[in-house]
């Protein structure tokens, strides 16, 4: 996993277009979906998979070293959702704050945001297995 140049400025299209795509459903689920399964899941599922996309659309970022930055990202936002942070900042009516940082731990989310990085592996892996051929 060589690291020099891996955050180095350039842009993809594919990417960006699919992370607004997909910032879009988010925006959709949250403002629309108020069930006990896709919001909770399927919005964590996404969201890794969104900043997977900002973050490869935004830099020569190869895939593994992207996955791991998203994955452990997205764990340590959960851990501070568990040392409550929001909280700790004063920012408890601050909504974009409770958002963006969460304020409750749950270890479904773990799974949820897991589940998302495997998923983008097993994409990225058929994809360049389809480039091979």
């Amino acid at each position: 996993m060589k690291l020099d140049n891996q955050f180095t400025l350039r842009f993809n299209k594919r990417y960006l277009i699919l992370a607004l795509v997909l910032f879009f459903t988010e925006v959709m689920i949250a403002l629309f979906v108020h069930d006990s399964f896709i919001r909770p899941w399927g919005g964590d599922f996404l969201v890794v998979i969104l900043l997977y996309c900002l973050l490869r659309g935004t830099s020569c970022t190869s895939v593994q070293v992207a996955a791991v930055v998203v994955l452990l990202f997205s764990y340590l936002i959960e851990t501070l959702q568990f040392f409550q942070i929001v909280k700790m900042l004063g920012l408890e009516t601050n909504v974009a704050a409770s958002i963006v940082l969460g304020t409750r731990f749950s270890w479904s989310d773990i799974i949820a945001y897991t589940l998302g990085i495997v998923f983008i592996l097993l994409i990225e892996n058929r994809a360049a297995s389809f480039q091979e051929i």
